[in-house]
């Protein structure tokens, strides 16, 4: 894959797909009533919108004193839940 910027859009390129692929989402847009270029954009919004009932992960910060040694242990680094 490979991402392309034109007029502060981003595009996305997408080689070497199967015919077969290609067949079938051309065959859902029309089933959907929507260009192949507007299927694709539902496809991929759909992706990575966010699920109902979900929520993001907290991050989990560690914040270390790198001035006062020259090394640190995993666990100081991690905490307990040896990541």
């Amino acid at each position: 894959m490979m991402l392309c910027y034109h007029f502060d859009m981003p595009s996305v390129l997408i080689r070497n797909v199967d015919d077969a692929i290609v067949a079938s989402l051309k065959e859902r847009a029309r089933k959907n009533r929507r260009s192949l270029q507007g299927e694709l954009k539902s496809i991929l919004e759909a992706a990575v919108r966010p699920r109902p009932g979900t929520r993001r992960q907290a991050l989990k910060i560690h914040i270390v004193d790198v001035e006062s040694r020259q090394g640190y242990s995993r666990e100081e680094i991690y905490g307990d839940d040896g990541r």
